[in-house]
């Protein structure tokens, strides 16, 4: 989970099986603070859905390294490889694109490092492919195809979004992750963070919606019981996010998101997600101090106020996976137990946790670069989990000791039994996911490497599905005293 696999210097140049593409999502060290589980939650849909605009007299493959399976194919070599390229995993990449320039491919990068640092990018690629790539994929295959391949595609964000194929699940490994069905219902968000990737310079994605059909469609043909929504804010448009709700109603589905506090506005809201499947949410608090939140521009209720909108969510049975940003300038050495011990009186049943990262081309970089803060450009460390600026009242050292000493605590069995929900019928399905999902990474290394982690949850999903059914009966009918008898095993983006 920490080493790439390694490609064979030795072998040479071989045939090159003409119109058929690769494309690979790059294996990046997993930090051992956190679960190796997430990573194998759904697949990359950025890749599913760049290889659904492949042209008809194509053959596409998709492959991804984290799923342990060994170096991807080259018997025969593919004529094209496209890669996807994300900070952390930059070298990796590259070191790919090299091995397969070097044997005949041609070989096209893409991702937002390619948006935020193209000159680095360049050397290492035949052809780049800036903005968004299903609408440049077709383009680029058949440019191969008359020899007259350019250096650097472009488009941009504003093509309708319902306008875009469904992904090609067809090409994924159906046993190698929890579920294949990761849905994008909308693309944007609207907040701009200055320390988010959606604040790159030189990215404008306007916040685009698909018809709630297409997901119902999408959802339901791909024949899995839960479903994650990998939006950057799904309930960016509230009145958008229920009318999706009441097309998914009648799938008895269950499925989690990732949206912003401000969702809980509207409990009314709350409400309609939970009837309609929901049993998770990622939630980016970001910080509980609200200076932290006004220097980096993200909008929303006061953070007084986090603890009312968590237990709305529980209230409708619906489980909390909280995100906290460390390291920001406000924070001083208690932030880290301050910080848990909000989590464990508010009996979030998930958090993760980020040591601030500068991202290169946002505001966040330019500004900490300016102030002579950034440490190094060493991209693989800019992953959340290392401390890659110099901090404003904390030193390096304690905020990298004091991230891992919040998931040390988060992970404990104290923790996680002082977090169990206040209902005793909910404890069992917490704990299984508590266990099973944040204290295993042997057992999922076992899972991922032989290709068993969907046969290992399934059972469980199943049982939380037909749980879920349930409540929503009873949450619908309004019965007295439902809201604190349902607890899930699968939490929205563990």
């Amino acid at each position: 989970m920490r080493v790439a696999p390694p490609l064979d210097p030795s072998r040479g140049i071989g045939p090159v099986r003409r119109r058929w593409a690769l494309l690979i999502n790059p294996f990046y060290a997993k930090d051992p603070h956190s679960s190796f589980g997430k990573h194998v939650l759904t697949p990359s849909l950025a890749l599913t859905s760049i290889a659904a605009s492949t042209p008809e007299d194509w053959e596409v493959s998709y492959w991804d390294e984290n799923l342990l399976q060994g170096p991807p194919p080259a018997d025969p070599m593919p004529q094209v490889v496209g890669i996807t390229v994300h900070l952390t995993f930059a070298e990796r990449a590259y070191e790919l694109a090299r091995w397969y320039r070097d044997r005949g491919a041609v070989v096209v990068l893409g991702g937002l490092h390619v948006t935020s640092c193209p000159d680095e990018v360049a050397g290492h690629a035949d052809a780049l492919a800036i903005g968004d790539g299903v609408q440049l994929w077709g383009r680029i295959l058949r440019d191969v195809e008359a020899g007259r391949l350019e250096a650097v595609y472009r488009s941009d964000f504003r093509r309708p979004y319902r306008d875009d194929p469904a992904p090609r699940r067809d090409l994924l490994d159906r046993d190698a992750f929890l579920t294949t069905t990761s849905l994008i219902a909308t693309r944007g968000c609207h907040n701009r963070c200055d320390f988010c990737y959606l604040s790159t310079r030189g990215l404008h994605m306007p916040y685009l919606m698909r018809d709630p059909g297409q997901i119902v469609e999408e959802f339901r043909r791909d024949g899995r019981p839960y479903g994650v929504f990998v939006d950057n804010n799904l309930g960016s448009r509230p009145e958008y996010l229920r009318q999706l709700c009441l097309a998914l109603r009648p799938l008895e589905k269950i499925w989690s998101a990732a949206v912003s506090i401000d969702v809980a506005d509207d409990p009314s809201l709350v409400r309609e997600m939970a009837l309609a499947g929901c049993t998770g949410v990622f939630i980016g608090f970001e910080s509980l101090q609200d200076d932290n939140l006004d220097a980096a521009g993200k909008k929303g209720p006061r953070s007084a106020d986090y603890a009312r909108r968590v237990e709305l969510f529980h209230r409708n049975g619906i489980q909390v996976n909280g995100s906290f940003v460390l390291g920001f300038d406000h924070d001083r050495a208690d932030i880290f137990e301050r910080t848990v011990r909000w989590v464990e009186e508010n009996r979030l049943e998930c958090a993760t946790f980020h040591i601030l990262t500068p991202y290169p081309g946002t505001p966040l970089f330019a500004r900490m670069e300016a102030e002579g803060r950034i440490l190094h450009r060493d991209w693989g460390k800019y992953d959340t989990g290392h401390v890659v600026f110099r901090p404003n009242h904390l030193t390096a050292e304690q905020l990298a000791e004091g991230y891992a000493w919040c998931y040390r605590r988060l992970f404990s069995h104290a923790s996680i039994w002082r977090r169990r929900p206040r209902d005793w019928r909910a404890v069992p399905a917490y704990l299984a996911m508590s266990y099973l999902y944040k204290r295993s990474n042997r057992l999922w290394e076992f899972l991922i490497r032989h290709r068993l982690t969907a046969r290992a949850w399934r059972p469980l999903v199943e049982f939380t599905r037909r749980r879920h059914l349930r409540f929503r009966r009873e949450l619908e009918r309004g019965d007295a005293g439902v809201r604190r008898r349902c607890g899930a095993v699968v939490s929205a983006g563990v």
